[in-house]
């Protein structure tokens, strides 16, 4: 049967109209995936350019005050490269109040970055629930907690001592382009503006733990950033490391036994103290 229109001209068959939408429907298959890539490959773009954007203010700071590097603050109320702590709680006003971020009696980066949206992954969907709406949190990115932080993790293990760079000369026994500044942070695991890792060199593989979880939204990778201003996209190889948002509290400092990216992650963190 053709379908005419008002003025007599025959149009499509329905057949005809129900194969265009097939194909319609084939290409849209098609192209929605490549997309997807497409903008997940854009959201590690940013992330990098955050990152870079951090360790380069993090470098700056560095110079202007005689070498010794930003403070890495581990409470609530203190002063560091960032202040507060983040959680899915809607009355914690660090969750979505940037001046933590950019207020300079608070942040200690704030004037070399000026921007709220360079501490956060584009990736980064979590959100707090405040008098019933969604609003998104303001921080992705932790510090590594060998610069220039309390040694709260980096012994757990192994009970050695390792070194906690206090100024960017320091870093030079490791080696700059092997030393991560800055990491994307699982958003259910965030907290303070650390990223805390158990060294593991030289333990029994079945003794190794997560302590903090690294963000794997991009496409099971996150973002670092390192010493020497370089930045890449780390594909994350054991799936327990790879643990779905939820956007709810996640257990932290559990046993993970054998898993080479917190291998990874402690080869990048620091050195021992010889």
């Amino acid at each position: 049967m053709k379908i005419r229109f008002r003025n007599g001209h025959a149009a499509f068959t329905l057949i005809e109209l129900l194969v265009v939408i097939a194909i319609i429907a084939i290409l849209a298959g098609m192209l929605l995936p490549a997309l997807g890539r497409a903008k997940m490959k854009a959201h590690g773009i940013v992330c990098l350019s955050n990152q870079k954007q951090l360790t380069l203010g993090w470098t700056l700071y560095a110079d202007d005050h005689g070498d010794n590097l930003v403070w890495n603050d581990l409470t609530a109320s203190g002063s560091g490269w960032v202040r507060g702590v983040l959680d899915y709680n809607g009355a914690n006003p660090h969750n979505t109040n940037v001046a933590g971020l950019l207020d300079p009696q608070y942040a200690k980066l704030a004037s070399y970055t000026q921007s709220a949206g360079i501490y956060k992954c584009p990736a980064d969907r979590s959100y707090v629930t405040i008098n019933g709406r969604r609003h998104p949190r303001v921080r992705s990115l932790s510090m590594s907690q060998a610069m220039n932080s309390r040694d709260d993790w980096l012994s757990f293990l192994t009970k050695k001592k390792y070194r906690v760079f206090r100024k960017l000369s320091d870093v030079g026994v490791m080696g700059a382009s092997q030393a991560y500044v800055f990491i994307d942070e699982h958003p259910d695991g965030i907290n303070f503006g650390d990223l805390a890792v158990a060294m593991n060199d030289g333990v029994d593989p079945a003794r190794i733990h997560i302590i903090d979880y690294p963000a794997s939204t991009h496409n099971g990778a996150g973002g670092l950033s390192f010493a020497d201003g370089h930045a890449e996209v780390h594909k994350w190889v054991d799936p327990r490391t790879q643990v779905p948002w939820r956007n709810e509290a996640m257990p932290l400092a559990v046993p993970s036994p054998g898993n080479l990216d917190m291998v990874y992650l402690s080869q990048h963190a620091s050195v021992p103290i010889q």
